[in-house]
């Protein structure tokens, strides 16, 4: 075994100084190799190893803060598939707002190392914190730094001090918040209170505050009551529950699920009528779709259902048609079920132009594209002199009073990627007079402010402009005139004319339908972990990275849209590479369930414009669950580390192997189970069943073999049961991690004492240690107490016909085990296994009295 390194499970990392102290000269030689295959010109060099001892992949990785940073981030990866050294798979993680960060580094590097001690020491203290308690999900950025929030600490340079009251039970990000506080009462109100219509406004942000609503059709008024209580101004009317209130004019006027309680076909295209009619700037209509289960008793065009109620049931695509049909309006389906119609035609486009706008640029430019700070050292302790007043630049002071309202100014304009006009300013009268004018505030952004990131803005903000350009190819395109203020100005500052920014639309769809050029920017999204891809054949991702796709990528999903229009369902998407087609995914309780049920198929066939759907659930088509889901998830993604903790977990089982499917849901808890194994909501745990004894017990065993085996039991027929669950998962580790690679080298062996119950034990009376020698398992006294404080599980074994010593010696260089005892060249060998690994061996010599003496194994 290597003795430098730092191992997590299969996998060990190793500073590249330190390759040449690796014992395994084919490890050495493989990463030598490796290095030279790793192309010049990246943002920066390869300065750690990741060798996996199970599979052979090995991986290069870019620490550039490696010597600075206490906990560097991971900035890039190049990863060789097992087997022969070929082009690596390149990542990088610039982009991210959570990357990977490392932990532990004096493992990584010699002892000679100059700053090996200091490490040592900033991990002790991490430990000491209990910071390395749960390692699943700390070996992320943001989630490292909320771990430590956690435990009452901030981390400062590399020194862990206790923060104060202010943000006491707080987590602190990062990550900057572009909009200010989170509103969790809108979170919480959205999740328990409010209809799908009044949600999906809010989520695009046609309902603000400020804007006034009608509930056209309220009910007993549940979505009033929950918006009145977040502070927006509400009204409604119900020809039932309120029919006394007025109707009255508003800027957002909701219709949900009214049209299609309406059994009358006249009334019911009156009510959207009238409901349209009192909209300013936007309605939402909600209806209720088609089932899997029979509706009810036909009546009319729609159903009577059990309760003598009528309901009229809708396709998504007739939904549409209707609606279109009824106002002579298009409707923009924003949900299963929920369509807005617009009657502010600004509005309008501003949002068909939002649909393919980046979201969070500003923020995610300031986080990702600025410096990272430095390390911080502690502020040595100085004399109590009294300091000299620093001298204090006129110019900076005035600086310093007017930056929050030109920090702001600054978040508009990295948002709109060009300079505002006032009427885009929300702090235009702060500005106005605080800094003096807004042309005054924009020199000075132009000079303290990074001008990188508004080019890098103005380049997202061109893309997503070409992306809107090409996607009004496909309908009835408005005159220059027509189109509202905000897009006049960026088509004017991007591309100078609106003809000159249709044409670049249209070049964009030409590039989308270029098989080569469709592989190339799936190669770029892959490597900035937008998405899975699937050798050069498909690129397979969560809808939420769409809009940080290359544009060309967004275009040829666009193009897959026109047919369907109905993300709000669809959790994956996967872009076919040279088919021209396009498979949107749809998922069981995608977010809460690490390997979520398969619902719905969509292949969209982009070229001929024409897709099939496939429904899953029945019994002839079953549901197949998603494996190995964190591929197709970026770090960013709430829950990610999770998702990959599980996902590594659940490959180290074995139980997918190198398939790219894996077994169905039944079949999977079997296999699980044959390896004592669980899922408990997003985790993998050990199994909590007591199994059959003849159940297999690793390769080689069954359980039955490790409670019947001693010679007392087999004599006395002594009842010899564990009935903790968690013992038999201790005996299965013992199997697994040290039986089984015995038999493997060796060939069958004898078990001459296992599992030891207490009343097995209490027949038993010489040379018998229970709180020591680990028969017991994890079987606990009548007082709840463990029996053997060390856990794990023990057994005696002897292998016929060979030198029990070279057995041990074999078991010690080769197996984690945790404690060995040796008797003699004939005589059955003690061994343990416990996840507290202390590989301790000793040689029982036994004195002139007969007392058996414990002595190093050397």
């Amino acid at each position: 075994m290597s003795a430098i390194g730092k191992r997590v499970g299969d996998e060990l990392y190793v500073h590249l100084s330190a390759v040449q102290l690796l014992a395994d000269t084919e490890q050495r030689k493989r990463i030598e190799s490796a290095l030279m295959l790793v192309p010049e010109g990246k943002d920066a060099a390869p300065n750690v190893a990741k060798l996996n001892a199970r599979t052979g992949k090995l991986s290069l990785l870019a620490y550039p803060g490696f010597e600075q940073e206490p906990f560097p981030e991971l900035q890039a990866a190049w990863t060789f598939a097992p087997g022969e050294l070929k082009s690596p798979a390149y990542r990088h993680y610039q982009d991210s707002l959570n990357p990977p960060i490392l932990h532990r580094k004096e493992l990584l590097v010699g002892k000679d190392h100059p700053e090996h001690g200091r490490w040592e020491r900033l991990t002790k203290t991490a430990e000491e914190l209990g910071l390395f308690d749960d390692t699943t999900t700390i070996g992320f950025r943001l989630n490292w730094e909320r771990m430590i929030a956690e435990r009452g600490y901030v981390l400062a340079g590399d020194a862990f001090v206790p923060h104060g009251n202010e943000v006491s039970g707080e987590y602190v990000s990062s990550v900057p918040n572009h909009k200010g506080p989170v509103r969790r009462h809108l979170t919480a109100l959205s999740r328990n209170n409010l209809s799908a219509p009044i949600q999906l406004l809010l989520r695009s942000g046609l309902l603000v505050h400020g804007a006034t609503v009608f509930d056209y059709g309220c009910g007993r008024g549940d979505d009033i009551n929950g918006l009145v209580a977040s502070g927006f101004d509400v009204r409604g009317w119900d020809p039932h529950f309120a029919p006394e209130n007025a109707q009255c004019e508003a800027d957002v006027v909701n219709l949900g699920f009214v049209v299609n309680v309406i059994e009358d076909a006249a009334e019911r295209v009156d009510a959207i009528h009238r409901a349209f009619k009192l909209a300013r700037r936007v309605m939402s209509v909600g209806v209720m779709l088609y089932g899997s289960e029979p509706p009810g008793r036909p009546f009319r065009d729609g159903f009577i259902t059990s309760r003598n109620t009528f309901q009229k049931y809708f396709t998504q695509g007739e939904f549409k048609d209707y609606l279109e049909h009824v106002l002579h309006q298009e409707a923009f389906m924003a949900g299963p079920g929920v369509a807005f119609v617009f009657a502010d035609k600004d509005l309008e486009q501003r949002y068909v132009a939002g649909r393919y706008r980046t979201r969070g640029i500003a923020a995610r430019l300031q986080a990702t594209k600025a410096p990272r700070v430095g390390v911080v050292r502690p502020p040595r302790e100085r004399s109590p002199s009294l300091p000299k007043p620093p001298k204090v630049n006129r110019a900076e002071a005035e600086l310093a009073l007017v930056r929050p309202d030109l920090d702001r100014l600054w978040a508009t304009a990295l948002d709109l990627g060009r300079p505002p006009e006032p009427d885009e300013v929300e702090n235009l009268e702060s500005i106005t007079a605080n800094v003096g004018s807004l042309s005054k505030a924009l020199r000075l952004l132009a000079r303290h402010y990074d001008q990188g990131l508004l080019e890098a803005a103005a380049n997202t903000r061109s893309d997503d402009l070409r992306l809107y350009m090409a996607a009004q190819q496909f309908s009835r395109r408005p005159a220059y005139r027509q189109l509202e203020p905000r897009l006049q100005r960026d088509i004017k500052c991007f591309f100078g004319d609106y003809r000159t920014a249709q044409a670049s639309g249209m070049r964009l769809l030409t590039d989308a339908a270029d098989s080569a050029t469709i592989l190339e920017a799936c190669r770029q999204a892959a490597a900035k972990g937008l998405g899975w891809l699937e050798a050069d054949h498909s690129l397979q991702l969560h809808v939420s990275l769409v809009e940080r796709l290359p544009v060309v990528l967004r275009a040829y999903v666009a193009c897959g849209l026109i047919l369907w229009d109905a993300l709000s369902e669809v959790q994956l998407i996967k872009i076919h590479i040279g088919s021209g087609k396009l498979t949107l995914m749809e998922f069981d309780d995608f977010d809460a369930s690490p390997t979520p049920l398969l619902r719905r198929r969509i292949k969209v066939n982009v070229r001929r414009q024409d897709y099939d759907l496939f429904e899953y659930g029945s019994r002839e088509y079953p549901k197949p669950l998603l494996y190995r889901k964190s591929r197709y998830l970026h770090e960013d993604y709430a829950g990610y580390a999770d998702q990959l903790a599980f996902d590594e977990g659940l490959e180290a089982t074995g139980i997918l192997g190198d398939s790219d499917f894996g077994p169905a849901p039944e079949a999977l808890a079997a296999a699980l189970e044959a390896r004592r194994l669980g899922i408990d909501g997003m985790k993998l745990v050990r199994s909590e069943r007591i199994p059959d004894l003849d159940q297999r017990c690793g390769e080689n065993f069954t359980f039955r073999d490790f409670i019947e085996c001693g010679e007392t039991q087999r004599r006395l027929s002594v009842r010899n049961i564990p009935l903790n669950p968690h013992s038999y998962n201790a005996l299965f580790d013992l199997a697994v991690h040290v039986l089984d690679p015995l038999v493997d080298y060796f060939g069958a062996i004898k078990l001459t004492y296992g599992f030891c119950s207490s009343e097995l034990g209490r027949h038993i009376h010489r040379r018998v240690a229970p709180g020591l020698d680990q028969h017991a398992a994890l079987e606990v006294n009548r007082f709840g107490r463990q029996i053997c404080a060390r856990g794990g599980a023990a057994c005696d074994f002897l292998v016929e016909h060979e030198d029990m010593r070279e057995v041990a010696d074999w078991v010690i260089a080769h197996t984690p085990f945790d404690r060995l005892y040796y008797y003699g060249r004939d005589r059955p060998i003690h061994v343990s296994f416990s996840p507290a690994v202390s590989g301790e061996a000793f040689h029982m010599l036994t004195t002139k009295q007969g007392r058996l003496i414990p002595r190093p194994l050397n």
